[in-house]
């Protein structure tokens, strides 16, 4: 799925996270198991701390379970 560099500005715009830092953070995602818990709260507490928003211990096990049961919505872009 390719985005558009408006997508890569809204993101930005709400996260303060630039288009060359998503990209990173894709690429390293593409070479990992996402379904492997451990990766996925390595890469939650990443984000976390690149936003500046914290996630509490509650909101990461959502993520995570989410992740891991293929509960995350297809169309991405759509929330941002």
């Amino acid at each position: 799925m390719g985005f558009s560099d408006n997508f890569f500005n809204k993101v930005e715009r709400k996260t303060n996270v630039d288009k060359k830092t998503i990209l990173e953070l894709a690429k390293e995602l593409q070479e990992n198991d996402l379904k492997n818990e451990n990766t996925l709260r390595d890469v939650i507490q990443k984000l976390s701390t690149m936003t500046g928003k914290p996630v509490s211990q509650e909101q990461e096990n959502k993520i995570v379970n989410a992740v891991i049961n293929d509960k995350v919505p297809n169309n991405v872009d759509k929330m941002f």
